[in-house]
């Protein structure tokens, strides 16, 4: 298995772990697909993903709707996608991506969470190189080898395919992820959810005092209301007692 799985299997029960938390990161995802693409799922492949998403995660189909249609409000403020940068302690790097409306108060809030637990907030590209931009699916299996799967989609991008409990995962680079979205609906393969993820490129093994440093500020950095998603180059396995 390659590095996509073993990234998989360590976040696996940390993503979307909060529901109110994940239905108000969709709802922003809603809004900005909405905005750059307009309301019609059918002609918004963005859009089309975000619902996907939603509704992998029990999102209510009401509450779908009206996401959407709040979106298409026109008064409604815009969100902004803004990547942070920075070290947190004995040099694991993290990535933060927000969506915001007022990016004043998210930088300040992002600086306070680096200052308070003795990291660095980064320049823009400081640590960015260091992690793989990624884009997955996640299909149901439905008796699909993946191994046939994977020599199929390798001319449309994508690099490592694997099977788990709950459907076959398809990974491949950030710029394929239209290609491979393509792919999937024109061979009526069912998409379970889709997304973007940043691979590190190399973690570091940390002490489990060390690994609970880091922890603290990875989780101040997660309960912010603008953080979308956290990546960083910590082993996992750093976190096990």
């Amino acid at each position: 298995m390659g590095r996509a799985f073993e990234f998989r299997k360590a976040r696996k029960m940390k993503r979307w772990s909060a529901m109110a938390k994940a239905f108000t990161r969709i709802g922003k995802d809603i809004v900005m697909a909405v905005k750059e693409g307009g309301p019609d799922p059918d002609s918004n492949s963005r859009l089309r993903a975000v619902i996907q998403n939603a509704k992998s995660v029990n999102m209510p189909k009401d509450n779908i709707e009206r996401a959407i249609k709040r979106a298409s409000d026109k008064s409604l403020g815009e969100y902004k996608e803004v990547l942070f940068e920075g070290y947190a302690p004995h040099g694991i790097a993290i990535l933060i991506e927000t969506a915001t409306d007022n990016n004043n108060r998210t930088v300040a809030n992002i600086r306070s969470y680096f200052n308070k637990c003795n990291g660095n907030l980064g320049t823009s590209g400081s640590v960015e190189f260091m992690f793989d931009h990624t884009c997955n699916f996640r299909i149901a299996a439905d008796g699909i080898d993946p191994e046939e799967l994977e020599l199929e989609l390798i001319d449309y991008g994508a690099e490592e395919v694997f099977e788990d409990e709950d459907g076959i995962l398809i990974y491949g680079p950030f710029e394929s992820f239209g290609t491979i979205q393509s792919y999937l609906e024109e061979n009526n393969h069912e998409i379970l959810s889709s997304g973007f993820e940043r691979i590190p490129q190399v973690t570091k093994k940390l002490t489990p005092e060390q690994a609970e440093e880091v922890e603290k500020l990875l989780e101040k950095i997660e309960e912010d209301e603008d953080v979308q998603n956290v990546y960083h180059s910590m082993d996992e396995s750093s976190c096990e007692a």
